[in-house]
């Protein structure tokens, strides 16, 4: 049995697997973070990358009790096709991080660098779980001053049947119930309109295979994104990613407006006061750096998918949630909610390039 399904006691340390070299802010912000892990979660982590780089940005150049350096010779940068650089580039430091949960030696991974490469190695190294068509990203949409809901799939799968649509619905609910600790969560799926007869021929054929289900409210519209209702919005990968661009950007553009406003002379006095209340808040419950990362969803072990930007808090975050998953026994959840089984044997790398 791999690591990321073995029972795991409260008191046991779960060893987390890093890609050191992943994220804008790579490898300072990710040894950062990695080390404050250890420190307020009580965890290990085993970090992959280049050995010279990491250890230069340790603290005084030691390396902390719980912290294991694993040199690899490769990295695969943003611009890299994803499928192919994990083919080509094997020694990369994310492919080593996805193949130590793979061979048992870590009990999840956290990434940073290019999602399309994380994921690969993840599913390419872990194989899908049984029954599972395609993988899905789980992406926490913030709702302010409110749990957050889920986002399935957040740019996965582009290009997705009607049938592996209500897989993810299906994950979705799973995942919802370990992450927003929902007996029984909702599912709506994203369209062009909330009527039934709304939506292209995908959401159309989509919609008729839910319908039914107690748990499916219908469709919903880009503007129920941050609204908390459903629990779980389901689209395919192409669109979830529009959606969760449009959602980012838009937050961006918001907190900037406020600050602007509150920056003019006018207001400077009423700003010196209100802007720190803001803030917080605004860090709270919209920064990503809260939420550390997505989930992936359908594959045979954990793998936590960090923003591109992500600080050391982000990644702190990123391993608390890769340890949720573990504890509750993630990967058991998704066989289950596809087909009503424990979870066995993935479907394996040669067998998916097949």
């Amino acid at each position: 049995m791999t690591a990321d399904r073995t029972a795991a006691s409260d008191s046991e340390h779960l060893t987390i697997a890093i890609d050191a070299m992943g994220g804008d802010h790579a490898p300072g912000a990710i040894v950062e973070g990695a080390i404050q892990a250890v420190q307020q979660l009580e965890c290990r982590v085993v970090l992959f990358g280049d050995d010279a780089a990491i250890r230069a940005v340790l603290p005084a150049g030691e390396l902390p009790d719980g912290v294991e350096i694993q040199p690899t010779s490769e990295v695969i940068a943003m611009h890299d096709e994803p499928g192919a650089a994990v083919r080509k580039k094997k020694d990369s430091s994310v492919v080593r991080t996805a193949e130590a949960v793979r061979d048992g030696r870590a009990h999840a991974m956290v990434g940073a660098g290019n999602t399309g490469a994380t994921m690969a190695s993840a599913l390419l190294r872990f194989g899908r779980i049984r029954g599972a068509a395609r993988p899905a990203i789980g992406v926490p949409i913030p709702v302010p001053f409110a749990q957050p809901h889920l986002l399935v799939d957040g740019g996965a799968t582009v290009d997705c049947s009607p049938e592996w649509l209500v897989q993810f619905a299906q994950m979705g609910r799973a995942y919802a119930r370990l992450r927003l600790k929902v007996d029984e969560p909702t599912v709506g799926l994203l369209s062009n309109g909330e009527e039934a007869g709304k939506g292209d021929d995908l959401r159309k054929r989509t919609y008729a295979l839910l319908e039914g289900e107690p748990w499916f409210v219908g469709n919903v519209e880009g503007r129920d994104m941050m609204s908390g209702h459903p629990h779980v919005i389901v689209a395919d990968g192409f669109t979830g990613n529009v959606a969760l661009k449009t959602v980012e950007g838009t937050m961006k553009a918001a907190a900037n407006l406020v600050f602007t406003t509150l920056g003019a002379p006018e207001v400077k006095e009423a700003a010196d006061v209100l802007a720190p209340l803001l803030l917080q808040a605004v860090t709270d419950y919209l920064d990503p750096d809260t939420i550390g990362g997505a989930a992936l969803l359908g594959v045979d072990g954990v793998c936590v998918i960090s923003h591109g930007s992500s600080s050391a808090r982000a990644i702190v975050n990123a391993v608390a949630l890769a340890i949720d998953c573990v504890r509750g026994n993630f990967v058991d959840r998704m066989q289950e909610a596809i087909v009503g089984e424990p979870a066995g044997a993935g479907v394996t790398e040669e067998a998916y390039a097949s």
